[in-house]
């Protein structure tokens, strides 16, 4: 995920939400927006 840009990864975000993929897949996005401190950008979804 280190590849993606901060656009690119918001956009993964939601598309795997409305996508309904798996929790732990969701769960590293969330991590990596966090470690980018990009979870003010976007609502996160528990």
């Amino acid at each position: 995920m280190k590849h993606l840009s901060d656009d690119l990864l918001i956009e993964t975000y939601y598309k795997a939400i409305e996508l309904e993929l798996s929790t732990e897949f969701i769960e590293l996005i969330k991590l990596e927006l966090t470690n980018r401190s990009l979870e003010a950008n976007i609502k996160l979804s528990s």
